[in-house]
């Protein structure tokens, strides 16, 4: 009988043993559950953090290509703002050359006039000239004639004698 309390002994200290180990086991799937969940909380935590780094990084990427594009498009002004600028001050050297020519035609001109003026005067005093001379002709023309007829009169008094 001692062998069987024995044996009973040993089946309880056996059934305590499985007992604890059992609480023990119980207690560690509570705790890896526990983990479980923390981590599948965290998995989860850290898929919504993914998504939205990957908005994120999807609006960076645009933001990048319209920087891109922005930098282009600031190249080609300041490409096209240079070549005005070098268009410009062609143009305001063509200008300026046209301004000194306006100046110098605009100095001839007023030169030519004032030689056609001398000249027109020139003409005036000439037809004046020309209209005195040609009353003279025709003054002398008549004193001519006159004095033609008083010669051809003395003629013809003079053969009568």
């Amino acid at each position: 009988m001692e062998k069987i309390k024995e044996k009973m002994n040993s089946l309880r200290a056996e059934a305590d043993a499985a007992v604890v180990r059992a609480e023990t086991a119980e207690a560690k799937i509570k705790q890896f559950e526990q983990q479980l969940l923390e981590r599948d909380q965290n998995i989860t935590s850290l898929n919504v953090q993914i998504t939205r780094l990957e908005g994120e990084l999807q609006t960076t990427e645009e933001q990048l290509t319209n920087a891109k594009s922005a930098q282009a498009d600031g190249e080609h002004s300041k490409t096209t703002n240079d070549s005005l600028a070098r268009k410009i001050v062609l143009l305001e050297e063509e200008l300026d050359a046209a301004e000194k020519n306006v100046k110098e035609t605009t100095e001839k001109l007023r030169q030519v006039d004032v030689k056609a003026e001398h000249f027109e005067r020139q003409v005036q005093r000439a037809e004046q000239e020309r209209d005195q001379w040609e009353q003279k002709y025709e003054e002398m023309l008549n004193k001519y004639k006159t004095s033609q007829t008083e010669l051809d009169e003395l003629m013809k008094s003079m053969e009568g004698l």
